[in-house]
Protein backbone atom coordinates (compact mmCIF):
# COMPACT_ATOMS: atom_id res chain seq x y z
CA UNK A 1 0.00 0.00 0.00
CA UNK A 2 1.35 3.36 -0.76
CA UNK A 3 1.18 5.94 1.99
CA UNK A 4 2.75 9.44 1.63
CA UNK A 5 3.66 11.09 5.14
CA UNK A 6 4.52 14.88 5.17
CA UNK A 7 6.16 16.82 7.89
CA UNK A 8 8.25 20.22 8.50
CA UNK A 9 5.09 22.01 8.07
CA UNK A 10 4.69 24.98 10.83
CA UNK A 11 4.06 28.66 11.64
CA UNK A 12 6.92 31.28 10.34
CA UNK A 13 7.59 34.98 9.53
CA UNK A 14 7.11 36.65 6.07
CA UNK A 15 9.92 36.66 4.49
CA UNK A 16 11.15 33.51 6.39
CA UNK A 17 11.94 29.74 5.19
CA UNK A 18 10.39 26.56 5.46
CA UNK A 19 11.72 23.14 4.16
CA UNK A 20 8.75 20.53 4.76
CA UNK A 21 8.92 16.85 3.38
CA UNK A 22 7.33 14.10 2.19
CA UNK A 23 8.42 10.27 2.70
CA UNK A 24 6.92 7.52 0.63
CA UNK A 25 6.46 4.43 2.09
CA UNK A 26 5.02 1.12 -0.35
CA UNK A 27 6.52 2.85 -3.33
CA UNK A 28 10.01 3.85 -5.21
CA UNK A 29 9.52 7.64 -5.58
CA UNK A 30 11.46 7.53 -9.06
CA UNK A 31 8.49 5.85 -11.18
CA UNK A 32 5.95 8.40 -10.11
CA UNK A 33 5.80 11.70 -11.10
CA UNK A 34 5.97 13.52 -7.53
CA UNK A 35 4.04 17.33 -6.85
CA UNK A 36 3.01 19.50 -4.11
CA UNK A 37 0.18 20.86 -3.95
CA UNK A 38 -1.44 23.52 -1.34
CA UNK A 39 -4.92 24.54 -0.49
CA UNK A 40 -5.88 27.32 1.86
CA UNK A 41 -9.42 27.30 3.24
CA UNK A 42 -12.32 28.24 0.86
CA UNK A 43 -9.70 28.19 -1.83
CA UNK A 44 -9.18 26.03 -4.84
CA UNK A 45 -6.39 23.39 -4.15
CA UNK A 46 -3.36 24.32 -6.22
CA UNK A 47 -0.36 22.71 -7.86
CA UNK A 48 2.91 24.81 -6.69
CA UNK A 49 5.93 22.52 -7.57
CA UNK A 50 6.32 18.64 -9.25
CA UNK A 51 9.23 16.61 -10.17
CA UNK A 52 8.65 14.74 -13.59
CA UNK A 53 9.79 11.20 -13.25
CA UNK A 54 11.27 11.23 -16.46
CA UNK A 55 13.35 13.55 -16.18
CA UNK A 56 13.89 14.75 -12.82
CA UNK A 57 13.05 18.52 -13.97
CA UNK A 58 11.21 20.42 -11.60
CA UNK A 59 8.06 22.65 -12.90
CA UNK A 60 6.67 25.45 -10.71
CA UNK A 61 3.47 27.45 -10.42
CA UNK A 62 4.09 31.23 -11.11
CA UNK A 63 3.37 32.06 -7.52
CA UNK A 64 6.36 30.18 -6.20
CA UNK A 65 8.93 30.40 -8.56
CA UNK A 66 11.98 31.33 -7.98
CA UNK A 67 10.97 30.89 -4.01
CA UNK A 68 10.24 27.34 -4.03
CA UNK A 69 12.57 24.32 -5.03
CA UNK A 70 11.25 21.10 -5.10
CA UNK A 71 14.44 18.08 -4.80
CA UNK A 72 14.25 13.94 -4.71
CA UNK A 73 16.43 11.57 -2.44
CA UNK A 74 15.40 8.52 -3.86
CA UNK A 75 18.37 6.99 -1.27
CA UNK A 76 16.00 8.33 0.99
CA UNK A 77 12.49 7.92 -1.12
CA UNK A 78 11.77 11.41 0.00
CA UNK A 79 10.82 14.39 -1.77
CA UNK A 80 11.52 18.27 -0.54
CA UNK A 81 10.00 21.91 -1.08
CA UNK A 82 12.25 24.13 0.00
CA UNK A 83 10.27 27.49 0.19
CA UNK A 84 11.99 30.80 0.78
CA UNK A 85 11.13 34.17 1.14
CA UNK A 86 7.39 32.68 2.34
CA UNK A 87 4.64 36.04 1.88
CA UNK A 88 1.83 36.93 4.26
CA UNK A 89 -1.18 34.86 2.59
CA UNK A 90 -4.00 32.47 4.39
CA UNK A 91 -2.73 29.19 5.89
CA UNK A 92 -2.36 26.51 3.76
CA UNK A 93 -2.25 22.89 4.04
CA UNK A 94 0.52 21.52 1.74
CA UNK A 95 -0.14 18.20 0.17
CA UNK A 96 2.57 15.25 -1.04
CA UNK A 97 1.41 13.75 -4.49
CA UNK A 98 2.40 11.19 -6.61
CA UNK A 99 0.77 10.20 -10.18
CA UNK A 100 1.30 7.97 -13.11
CA UNK A 101 -0.97 8.42 -15.51
CA UNK A 102 -4.71 8.15 -13.97
CA UNK A 103 -3.32 6.80 -11.02
CA UNK A 104 -3.06 9.51 -8.06
CA UNK A 105 -1.88 9.06 -4.02
CA UNK A 106 -1.97 11.94 -1.61
CA UNK A 107 -0.39 12.37 1.88
CA UNK A 108 -2.71 13.91 4.61
CA UNK A 109 -0.88 17.63 4.59
CA UNK A 110 0.82 19.67 6.36
CA UNK A 111 0.07 23.01 7.67
CA UNK A 112 2.10 25.85 7.13
CA UNK A 113 1.18 29.10 8.52
CA UNK A 114 2.55 33.23 7.51
CA UNK A 115 2.13 35.32 9.93
CA UNK A 116 3.48 38.36 11.59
Amino acid sequence: QVQLIESGGGLVHPGGSLNPFCVASGTLIYIWDMGWFRQAPGKQRELVARIVRKTDDANYSDSVRGRFTMTRDVTKNTVYLQMNNLEIEAPAIYYCTSNFFSTDHWGQGTQVTVSS
